[in-house]
């Protein structure tokens, strides 16, 4: 089959040389839409939280939303101050992971890894979600089929960013910056039409809401607090995914640092103008969105809720023209590809953890397009698993959301603080440089500690309780998986006592039937020149061993043959028995099995065939001083099937990707290939 035309090479294209890896690097400008999809897009849902949460307790209520606002831009305004910090100090790739594990310890590194790595996969599992519903708000007929489009759409992203950085950074970029060329507009329009006075009513401005239903949100000082509270932590979702260009610095171009910290600061900039924009137009517009229509209007919807973008598009743009189709396309495609910031974020973080020996060893390799195919397809797996369970609802997995992301802000400002205090100590830092990171790391520790302690009282009963479970076991898992890796290292590793030298040379090989395959593996075993050999055979049949013995001797070879009874019909108990026994009586001995083996080139042949070679390799090779030597023999079926056979592609030569040519036998030599014409034995010369 040509390889060109495999399905792995049609989906992934042809697979790039590590030396490509330079090339594969990113500029600031495919950078951005690559690692900032998320923050700019939970501007789609964000402030649509945090008004959905304040209508719970009223119209009145929504004169909250410019404070609470106004808190989240401040907050964000640190984070990336914070990082631009965290950016310079530590350029490798593990942002606040290796902050706590550089400065604070192991553990506390262990608890930002599970918190990031949940917050990656919710970041895909919420952003699939929301892009479904804006796409729904559009077209309301595909609502059946909220859950397959979601999970389609996440198999879709996984297969892009298989094909490598770059490619899935170009398919990227486009939506990215329509969507934020986008909302400007739209706030731009706003803003004309505001100053002519024109009318910018939403859809939902008509609801009247049951005062009845909004004093149970209202009825005490203490629940007045806790719906503020929860509303500036559901808004709070606009600062997901901000550390993703932290964990990425080695994939943007030299100088990384620099290109790296500009991109954070075109982030945050872009975020907050637009997060600012759609919270000042939504309540400008008297838009209304419900969590509980039914309790709080007295009625269900006729038709699936408009999201806050698409009724801040009918109200400025108008319902049905160009600019309010593409704000909801882009917007739904932003939020599809909101997930591409996780499909970037998770295999980085993950094949740091794994160099650090906290995860598989798997997610470190680099796949055929140079990225880390195995994380990837770990979150895909992982996210279709939330997506299934919550049934791709935004309001039900949102609440998971946040937690973890403010986790590892808490920890890793705190343990800048240490990396300012160390710096300075040892004058590694300047006075002056210290100083401002200590400032803007004190504050920002303070504000996302209280940020963390508010999302968890907020958001414990309502489905943030499942992060407690989750959580833990992510760190259980490294925990023991950097435990695992540790005493194997122990164990394999050279000290003074390790001795090597076997005394002796033992060959067995094990025979079945007189044949080609089995002779040839036996030619295998004398041509070694072991000290000593002897054919074994499993009596598993005993007529058929008495045949096989007689049909030994008549065939003249001078081998010494041993018949092992096994009157369960067992092939490996016997065998090991054998082996142990011998390696007992003579103690360091090196023995070696030979075991002959069918290759086949169809994979309806191995239905017809026992692989028995398989199984006893796979029970051998835990007998202490066995090695196993498996004999192929190719039958013509497989000479004529080769899977790494392909024609000759222009340029196989130039790219080092030269094919192996497919060489014509003579009739004869094809005859003779297989043949066994006599074997010699050490007995032979007696």
């Amino acid at each position: 089959m040509n390889n060109s035309l495999k399905p792995k090479r049609l989906l992934l294209g042809k697979r790039l040389s590590t030396q490509k890896l330079e090339g594969e690097l990113l500029p600031k400008v495919i950078a951005l839409p690559i690692f900032s999809s998320d923050p700019l897009s939970s501007v789609a849902y964000g402030p649509q939280e945090l008004l959905m949460i304040l209508t719970l307790g009223g119209v009145s209520f929504l004169s909250f939303a410019p404070g609470i606002a106004a808190v989240v831009v401040l907050l964000l305004t640190i984070i990336i101050l914070s990082y631009r910090k965290v950016i310079a100090a530590y350029p490798s790739g593990g942002g606040d992971y290796e902050v706590a594990k550089k400065n604070i310890g192991e553990r506390s590194a262990l608890i930002v890894a599970s918190a990031l790595l949940l917050d990656y996969v919710m970041t895909v599992a919420v952003s699939i979600a929301a892009g479904t519903d804006n796409l729904i708000s559009a077209f309301p007929e595909i609502a059946p089929f909220r859950i397959e489009i979601a999970i389609g759409f996440v198999v879709l992203l996984c297969a892009i960013n298989l094909r490598g950085v770059r490619e899935s950074g170009g398919a990227f970029a486009v939506p990215t910056y329509l969507f934020i060329f986008s909302v400007l507009t739209m706030i731009a329009t706003g803003f004309v039409k505001l100053a002519m006075g024109a009318d910018m009513t939403a859809p939902s401005a008509q609801y009247q809401l049951n005062e009845d239903y909004a004093r149970t949100f209202t009825s005490t000082g203490i629940l007045v607090v806790l719906l503020i509270l929860r509303a500036f932590a559901s808004g709070s979702a606009a600062l997901t995914g901000v550390e993703a260009i932290a964990n990425g610095v080695p994939a943007f171009r030299e100088p990384k640092v620099k290109n790296a910290q500009k991109t954070m600061a075109w982030m945050g900039l872009s975020a907050i103008v637009m997060f600012s924009g759609i919270i000042f137009f939504g309540l400008h517009s008297k838009i209304q969105y419900l969590e509980n229509p039914m309790e709080q209007i007295g009625h269900s919807l006729t038709d699936p809720q408009q999201s806050v973008l698409a009724q801040l598009g009918v109200a400025i743009f108008g319902q049905g023209s160009f600019m309010f189709y593409m704000l909801q396309s882009t917007a739904a495609a932003i939020l599809l590809l909101a997930a591409n910031t996780a499909f970037n974020g998770f295999p980085l973080l993950s094949s740091v953890l794994a160099k650090d020996k906290y995860a598989p060893k798997a997610l470190l390799t680099r796949g055929d397009r140079l990225v880390f195919s195995n994380g990837m397809l770990s979150l895909t797996l992982a996210a279709v698993v939330l997506l299934l369970v919550f049934k791709a609802d935004v309001s039900s997995l949102i609440q998971l959301y946040v937690l973890g992301v403010f986790t590892s802000f808490t920890v890793g400002q705190i343990g800048m603080l240490r990396h300012w205090k160390r710096g300075k100590a040892d004058g590694s830092i300047s006075a002056k440089d210290a100083l401002s990171g200590r400032l803007i790391n004190g504050v920002g520790a303070t504000m996302t500690a209280s940020v963390l302690v508010i999302v968890t009282l907020t958001k414990f009963t309502h489905g943030a309780w499942l992060v407690f479970i989750i959580m833990p076991t992510l760190y259980w898992v490294m925990y023991n998986t950097g435990r695992y890796y540790k005493t194997i290292e122990a164990e394999i590793a050279i000290d003074e006592h390790t001795e090597f030298g076997s005394k002796g040379d033992y060959a067995v090989v094990l025979m079945d039937k007189l044949n080609k395959p089995q002779l040839k593996a036996l030619d295998y075993a004398l041509s070694s020149k072991h000290n000593r050999i002897d054919v074994v055979h499993i009596a598993v049949d005993p007529d058929r061993a008495t045949a096989f013995e007689k049909e030994w001797k008549k065939f003249g070879i001078k081998v010494p043959l041993k018949i092992i009874d096994s009157p369960y019909r067992d092939f490996t108990a016997p065998l090991t028995e054998y082996l142990e026994d011998h390696r007992a009586r003579y103690g360091s001995e090196r023995i070696a099995v030979y075991l002959p083996k069918l290759i086949v080139g169809h994979w309806w042949e191995h239905i017809f065939h026992n692989h028995r070679a398989n199984r006893l390799r796979k029970r051998l090779l835990y007998i202490r001083g066995v090695m196993v030597t498996l004999v192929p023999w190719r039958l013509e079926s497989a000479e004529r099937f080769n899977p790494f056979d392909r024609k000759s592609m222009p340029g196989d030569v130039r790219r080092g990707e030269s094919v192996r040519p497919k060489l014509r036998r003579h009739p004869e030599a094809a005859k003779a290939k297989n043949s066994v014409f006599h074997i010699k034995s050490d007995a032979d010369k007696d």
